[in-house]
């Protein structure tokens, strides 16, 4: 359990370092005329990602969730393939990336990196991350309560996003 305690806890560390990318972002975003929509769902947003990483600890300690070796590994390497991917978003969307929806007016999407292949592919990260962090440990409530939760969130997080893109390029996104 110490070591996927350490695990969780360098996903947290993860999502600190991401937070710190977005402040930055967000800087470089509004000094450029970036628009911020979504204000009213990021709130929600922090506190289900907070739940994850703490129901996962909780789950595997209280409901004694044993790792299980063969479907363990697996959702590691699930874990580390989100982790890739979320990084390849950040690194493609360069300033524009963001954990707010921080629109400048007149860019042109991207289209490139994993963009190519998914319209909104840091949000499949999210969603293999919540499934497979905590089902590395046996923590399966945690793991299906973030997926739902995560669902609703993300049905109004895409639209919002959507809504801020075609505002921003006067082209339906």
């Amino acid at each position: 359990m110490v070591w996927y305690a350490a695990l969780v806890l360098a996903v947290a560390g993860e999502r600190v370092a991401e937070l710190a990318v977005a402040l930055r972002n967000t800087r470089w975003a509004r000094a450029r005329g970036g628009v911020e929509s979504g204000r009213g769902h990021y709130p929600a947003m922090v506190a289900l990602h907070t739940a994850l990483l703490a129901g996962c600890l909780v789950e595997a300690a209280v409901a004694d969730r044993p790792f299980v070796p063969l479907p363990g590994w697996a959702m590691v390497a699930v874990v580390l393939a989100a982790q890739g991917l979320r990084w390849w978003c950040i690194r493609t969307l360069g300033h524009r990336w963001n954990t707010r929806v921080v629109v400048v007016p007149g860019l042109p999407l991207v289209t490139g990196g994993p963009y190519r292949l998914l319209r909104h592919p840091n949000y499949v990260a999210v969603a293999a991350e919540g499934i497979a962090l905590p089902l590395v440990h046996g923590a399966w409530v945690t793991a299906a309560v973030f997926t739902v939760c995560n669902a609703v969130l993300m049905a109004v997080r895409v639209r919002c996003e959507e809504a801020a893109l075609a505002s921003a390029s006067g082209v339906p996104a």
